[in-house]
C-alpha cells in the first residue's frame, strides 16, 4: 500500500475567534443533538440559490467571493448540529479521497449516481494537490447544504489551515480570486465538519485510523472537533494514522500520528461492535485495498492522483443488508486538456 505521505505537523495557534454560535446554540458536538428545524428547513429562494450555484459549479465555474461567504454561512448552520460521529443510515455510497480533481468528482457522480437519488459519505481530502479544489470543495458544501440528509462530508487531515499553505489550495485561491479571503472561509469551516460518521451503528467511518488514546467511539463523542487540526492527540490520530502489517502501535512516516496493527482494529471493533472500519487518506492502486483480515477498508477515489500516479480510484456502495459493493473507475476526460501527465509542482514530489 503506498504512502500518501505529507508532511509532518507543527504545533497550531489557536487564538483564532471561531464562530460563537455553537456554544450558543448546541451543547456541544460530542452530545446528541435534535435537527433544528431553523437551520435545516431552506426557503424558495435559497434552494433556487443553491441551485444556481451547483448549476454554475457543474461547469467548473467557481463562485464569486460574496456567493462563497454566503454558502459557507449557510453550511455552518447546517455542520454546526452534526455529531462528532455523525450517524448515516444505508443505503450508502462510502467515497475516499477527492484532492481537487473536479472532474473525477464529477466522474464519481455519474459511477455512483446523482445525489440526492444516491446517499453519499465523503471521508475527507477534498482540496490540494488537483488544479480544481475551489471548484471540488464548493461543490460538495453546496451539496451538503442542499441536500442535508442525503450527503455527509467528514474532515481529513487536508482540511486544515497549515497543510492546504503546503499543498495547493491556498496559493489557488490567491491565483483565482486575488486574495486570502476564500481561503480563510472554507478553512473556518472546516473547523465544523465531523471527524467521524456511523452507518447503521456498524461501519465505522474516519478519515485516518485509530489512536491509542480512543478505546470507544463514545470517546470521540467527547472530542472538541470546532478546533484547527491539533499537531497531536485523539483528533490528530483520527485524521492521520494508517493501518500496519504489524501489530500494536507504531511511528507514523508521516510524523502524525499512528500505524495500528490488526489486534488493534480487532479489538477495537469487538470492543464498539463494529462489522468493519472504512477510511482513506492512502493512495492505493485499485482504489480499494483490505487490511487486516478485512476488519479495515482503505477507499481511494481520486483516479490518476496528482494527475501522474496512474491508479484507478473506487467507492464502496453499502446496502441495507450490509452487503458492500466496489465500483472502480478511471480518470475522466477533461476536455480540452492533454491527456499526457502534467509536471507536477516540487511539493507533490
Amino acid at each position: 500500500m503506498d504512502l500518501d505521505t505529507d508532511v509532518p505537523m507543527e504545533d497550531v495557534s489557536n487564538d483564532q475567534q471561531l464562530n460563537q454560535r455553537f456554544d450558543e446554540s448546541t451543547s456541544g458536538p460530542g452530545q446528541q443533538q435534535s435537527q433544528p428545524s431553523n437551520s435545516k428547513d431552506l426557503n424558495t429562494s435559497s434552494i433556487n440559490q443553491l441551485d444556481q450555484w451547483i448549476e454554475k459549479l457543474s461547469a467548473c465555474e467557481p463562485l464569486s467571493e460574496g456567493d462563497v461567504k454566503n454558502l459557507c454561512d449557510m453550511a455552518m448552520d447546517v455542520l454546526q448540529f452534526e455529531e462528532n460521529v455523525q450517524p448515516v443510515q444505508v443505503p450508502v455510497t462510502i467515497c475516499g479521497d477527492v484532492h481537487g480533481q473536479f472532474h473525477d468528482l464529477m466522474e464519481l457522480f455519474k459511477i455512483g449516481g446523482p445525489c440526492p437519488d444516491t446517499n453519499y459519505l465523503f471521508m475527507g481530502d477534498y482540496v490540494d494537490r488537483g488544479y480544481y479544489s475551489v471548484e471540488t470543495v464548493s461543490y460538495l458544501v453546496c451539496m451538503k447544504v442542499r441536500y442535508p440528509n442525503r450527503i455527509t462530508i467528514l474532515r481529513g487531515n487536508h482540511e486544515s489551515r497549515q497543510i492546504t499553505q503546503v499543498y495547493g489550495f491556498y496559493d489557488e485561491c490567491l491565483r483565482k480570486y486575488g486574495s486570502a479571503a476564500v481561503w480563510k472561509l472554507f478553512t473556518d469551516l472546516f473547523d465544523y465538519f465531523p471527524i467521524t460518521a456511523l452507518v447503521d451503528n456498524k461501519v465505522f467511518c474516519l478519515h485516518g485510523g485509530l489512536s491509542p488514546m480512543i478505546e470507544t467511539i463514545d470517546q470521540v463523542r467527547e472530542l472538541n472537533r470546532i478546533q484547527e487540526v491539533p499537531h497531536e492527540g485523539p483528533m490528530c490520530d483520527l485524521l492521520w494514522s494508517d493501518p500496519d502489517d504489524r501489530g500494536g502501535w507504531g511511528i507514523s512516516p508521516r510524523g502524525a500520528g499512528f500505524t495500528f496493527g490488526q489486534d488493534i482494529s480487532e479489538q477495537f471493533n469487538h470492543t464498539n461492535d463494529l462489522s468493519l472500519i472504512a477510511r482513506a487518506h492512502q493512495l492505493v492502486m485499485e482504489g480499494y485495498s483490505w487490511s487486516h483480515q478485512e476488519s479495515v477498508v482503505t477507499i481511494f477515489s481520486a483516479p490518476n492522483y496528482c494527475y501522474r500516479c496512474g491508479n484507478q480510484a473506487a467507492i464502496m456502495e453499502v446496502d441495507e443488508q450490509h452487503n458492500r459493493q466496489f465500483l472502480q473507475y478511471d480518470p475522466s476526460v477533461r476536455p480540452g486538456e492533454p491527456t499526457v501527465t502534467r509536471k507536477t509542482p516540487d511539493y507533490f514530489l
